[in-house]
């Protein structure tokens, strides 16, 4: 069996251990076989920091500067690691000195530092940081130097450390300052009034950076700044005297500043401007002295336009002007910088021209319509109507006006003021008389004279008026007009309804209708009156429709008494007449409303009375005889005879109370009818009717009675 077994490498020798950094020691050695790489140690007795490295030399880094360390080192091999080497001891150098640097001057630097542990002197040098000219190298036991007869905006690299007390120099502090820029040379200024801005330039300054320029003022302070050779100060105040200066920076610091000597800018333009219309057509512009102003212009333009100057070196100016305009007024301030900015622009409003043109489009009883050309510089317009102690006002925005609630038929001194909200109203527009249109009549009473007359009386109080008094109906109008306080309606037609109005009419125009009275003439009577016997009592009247009538009354009346019925239709019976005996006929027409029409007046006979006592005769083998008693009113009769074999009729030619039918079939039943008949031939055919049945045997000499088998 064979075994191997490996060792650590061999413990490695210092040779040496320094320190060039005050952080930091370097430690050199001989290298160790089998070892892949080094473990340093360094102590201070307060603390361990180890270092692993590949090779020698090896640096241990994070210590404390001038501190006296204990350095140990191990070789690191495969097996593990050594035991430490017999210790070194070394000490790190002196810690650089942290500068704090700046520029007190063109031509200075001035270098300041902490003290520095251990340190007993220090050595600071300076050169350009371009590499030129020479080093300027000073050793100090102080805290502070400064280095003069610099050039001035150039940047210097300053390298400073501190020593021990056996010489040795620490670490080294590097740093860059750069002297600041010397005064800016040949300041000029130029002031533009127009935008109230002052351009500055200079001749550019060596290793300056930036230039601020200050304009002081008053109790403002303004400033610009700039990398170029010149720079604008805006927003300079009008009326001031600014002191100008201009100074250099870099990073190190600011030049003394440059004066440029002073800067008057333009006058401000007059404040607290007045403006005053000491008469009509004429303004006064006034303003108080301003500082740095030599003379005025004041400037007054109107609102269509037109402009006009005045230039005085006093603080008042005089114009022209007119109704209705709009004034703008700004007035400017010169000096030898120019014109002042552009002030308040004041405006004054003259006040508005009065309406023109003022005429009535409307008048009625309690309207007067108004319109006029529009008045220049009104906003709103003011009518009043004035009568005495009744006052009527209107205002609007438009070049019209309706004037209500005035009195009728009243004369009224109307006056159009124009208005303007910055000025009021202008009282001194012209008046005029407007006379209101008559009062409406008030219709009294409507009476009938006659059939087609109507008499229409009326109220009224109106002067000098003309009445019309006007019938309106279905069939159209009718009218009639007078000066006084009645008129009479004629030819109004039967059976119509009518509103009636009264207007008045004067010069002024006409009045509002009164209100309407109705009206209804009678009706119109029915054109025809037919009468028509239906039985022996009972009559039938019937007629034409008459307009306007709603019922009708029929009156039939005789020594035998009166028959008499009330319809709304167009025919009527009338029962209980008597017969044969004459009658006074009435008709009468009825509107809704209770008009009546007598219609009609006339005669009427009633028809004769039926025959009694009707018998028949036999007259041979084919004769008939018909024999009755002559009624009342009768003067002819006609008989009729209706049988299966025919109808037979016969008249009495000179008896009146019998006829005889010679030829009439026998074996049959016959209904017999007498019948009177009237004056106009009518046969009237409501009498009653018997039946008689004759036979084929019997005498045929003499007169046989034949008897009456039933009657109906």
């Amino acid at each position: 069996m064979v075994a191997s077994a490996k060792t650590a490498p061999e413990i490695p020798t210092i040779d040496q251990a320094y320190s060039k950094i005050s952080n930091s020691i370097t430690v050199e050695w001989e290298t160790v076989p089998g070892a892949t790489s080094y473990l340093l140690t360094a102590e201070d007795g307060d603390t361990v920091i180890e270092t692993m490295v590949a090779s020698s030399p090896g640096t241990v880094t994070g210590l404390k500067a001038a501190t006296l360390y204990q350095i140990t080192i191990r070789s690191v091999g495969a097996a593990g690691r050594s035991q430490a080497s017999s210790p070194k001891q070394a000490k790190t150098v002196l810690a650089a000195p942290i500068l704090e640097v700046s520029s007190p001057s063109p031509d200075s630097i001035l270098v300041r530092w902490e003290t520095v542990y251990m340190a007993i002197g220090f050595s600071v040098s300076i050169m350009q940081a371009n590499g030129l000219g020479r080093i300027w190298k000073e050793n100090t036991t102080n805290t502070s130097l400064t280095f003069s007869s610099l050039n001035a905006g150039t940047l210097y690299t300053i390298k400073a450390y501190a020593w021990n007390a056996n010489g040795i120099p620490g670490d080294d502090s590097i740093c860059n300052q750069r002297t600041s820029p010397r005064a800016p040379a040949n300041v000029q200024v130029s002031f533009d009034s127009g935008t109230l801005k002052a351009s500055i330039s200079w001749t550019p300054t060596e290793g300056a950076f930036n230039y601020t320029v200050m304009a002081l003022g008053g109790s403002s302070e303004l400033s610009c700044s700039t990398s170029f050779s010149s720079c604008i100060i805006s927003s300079l105040q009008c009326g001031t005297e600014y002191l100008i200066s201009v100074l250099a920076s870099n990073d190190a610091g600011s030049s003394k500043s440059t004066s440029a000597g002073t800067l008057k800018t333009v006058a401000c333009a007059p404040g607290k401007v007045t403006i005053q219309e000491d008469s009509p057509g004429h303004l006064s512009v006034a303003w108080p002295n301003v500082k740095l102003g030599d003379y005025y212009v004041a400037f007054v333009k109107s609102d269509d336009g037109l402009e006009v100057h005045c230039n005085t070196s006093l603080t008042q100016c005089n114009f022209l002007s007119e109704c209705g305009f709009t004034y703008f007024i700004s007035v400017f301030a010169y000096n030898k910088a120019g014109q002042s900015p552009l002030g308040d622009v004041f405006n004054y409003t003259t006040a508005p021209c009065c309406p023109s043109d003022i005429s009535p489009v409307f008048v009625s009883g309690d309207r007067v319509e108004l319109v006029w050309s529009p008045a220049r510089g009104a906003e709103l317009y003011e009518t009043k109507a004035v009568h005495g102690f009744h006052v009527v006002e209107c205002n609007d925005t438009t070049p019209a006006c309706t004037l209500s609630a005035l009195e009728c038929d009243t004369k009224y001194n109307i006056t159009v003021y124009s208005f303007s909200e910055v000025r009021g109203s202008n009282t001194s527009c012209m008046s005029r008389f407007i006379t209101t249109a008559p009062c409406s009549p008030e219709i009294k009473n409507v009476s009938k004279d006659a059939v087609s007359l109507i008499n229409v009386r009326w109220r009224s109080t109106n002067d000098d008026a003309t009445y019309t008094v006007t019938a309106r109906g279905e069939t159209g109008l009718y009218q009639c007009s007078s000066t006084g306080d009645s008129c009479a309606l004629e030819g109004l037609p039967c059976g119509s309804g009518f509103s009636i109005t009264a207007v008045a009419e004067t010069l002024a125009g006409r009045s509002l209708p009164s209100y309407s009275v109705p009206l209804e003439t009678v009706p119109c009577c029915p054109v025809g009156l037919t009468l028509t016997q239906v039985t022996q009592s009972v009559i039938n009247v019937s007629w034409t429709i008459g307009t306007g009538a709603q019922t009708y009354v029929v009156v039939l009346e005789s020594h035998a008494g009166q028959s008499k019925c009330h319809t709304h239709e167009t025919h009527c019976l009338l029962g209980c007449i008597t017969c044969g005996i004459n009658y006074t006929v009435t008709l009468k027409a009825i509107s809704a409303t209770g008009l009546t029409a007598e219609c009609s007046f006339r005669s009427y006979s009633s028809s004769a009375c039926c025959p009694l006592g009707v018998k028949l005769y036999r007259l041979g083998p084919n004769g008939i005889r018909i024999y009755w008693q002559a009624s009342r009113g009768a003067a002819n009769y006609s008989t009729d005879l209706y049988g299966s074999k025919g109808i037979f009729t016969c008249t009495p030619n000179s008896s009146p109370n019998f006829c005889d039918v010679t030829e009439i079939p026998c074996g049959d039943v016959y209904t017999v009818m007498v019948s009177p008949v009237t004056e106009t031939g009518l046969k009237l055919t409501f009498c009653p009717k018997k039946i008689y049945s004759v036979t084929c045997s019997g005498s045929t000499l003499g007169m046989d009675y034949l008897s009456s088998d039933f009657a109906s």
